[in-house]
């Protein structure tokens, strides 16, 4: 009798005993989700970062890989010539509109010295201008106030390559309209006046105008290295001081032309 009324009364507050557990389970329940809520956040948080550390990672690694290809070309190219050789970098570039003038992060304690030639994997650049202990100032070819000798690869005629100032173009002055020069000519290094190497590449005659009237044909000349993309340059080392590579160069200022 007893454990019947036991079992009857069992039967009438379980209801109860659920109804009133309701509460308590539901915040239970609230808290796992909130805390599944907020730990899927936090790992969604988590795969944006790496994603983005990642893809910054990737650039970085396509930039490396576009050095690699520019370093290989400069030695390449260094390897091809029989002159001593030094790799420098850019490290900032004169934003006067009237010069064209680069610095590179290789100075005196690397045996660079004033007039010195800078080139990169597809011909002259310029020269050193000021050389400091760490660092240099280099002028470019295309500077108004640079001139250099060349010669027709074609046919050996000597002139003289000036900068306009313009980013990538330079022009021969006072070459007769007779004579011996087209368009696709390339103007190489003369080697006169002892500055540059001869036989290096420096322009590509890209327009002639030649006016009857005038004593003198019109040229004008793009240059053949990528004097406003290369970051790696290379510099030709004097034979008396390519030994010595990391010594101090003794004094000297060359004027800027030959």
């Amino acid at each position: 009798m007893l454990s019947g009324v036991r079992s009857l009364f069992s039967l009438v507050i379980y209801p109860l005993q659920t109804i009133a557990s309701i509460p308590s389970d539901t915040e239970l329940w609230l808290d796992g989700q909130l805390n599944t809520r907020q730990l899927l956040i936090s790992e969604n948080e988590a795969y944006r970062t790496d994603n983005l550390l990642l893809k910054a990672q990737l650039q970085k690694f396509t930039s490396l890989q576009a050095e690699n290809i520019r370093l290989r070309s400069l030695l390449k190219s260094s390897r091809k010539l029989s002159d001593q050789m030094l790799i420098a970098e850019t490290i900032a570039v004169d934003l006067d509109p009237y010069k064209r003038q680069i610095v590179i992060n290789k100075g005196q304690r690397n045996s660079i010295y004033s007039g010195q030639p800078i080139l990169d994997a597809y011909g002259i650049m310029g020269q050193i201008i000021h050389p400091g202990v760490a660092s240099s100032t280099a002028i470019l070819i295309t500077d108004p106030s640079h001139a250099i000798p060349v010669q027709i690869n074609r046919n050996g005629l000597r002139t003289v390559l000036y900068g306009t100032g313009a980013a990538n173009y330079l022009e021969v002055q006072n070459l007769p309209n007779n004579a011996d020069i087209e368009l696709g000519d390339l103007l190489i290094t003369s080697g006169l006046g002892g500055r540059f190497p001869e036989g290096y590449p420096v322009a590509v005659v890209v327009d002639i105008k030649r006016d009857p009237g005038l004593p003198f044909a019109s040229i004008i000349a793009e240059a053949s290295a990528h004097l406003e993309q290369s970051r790696e340059v290379l510099l030709v080392m004097a034979q008396e001081n390519a030994p010595q590579l990391m010594s101090e160069q003794t004094e000297g200022t060359p004027e800027h032309g030959d």
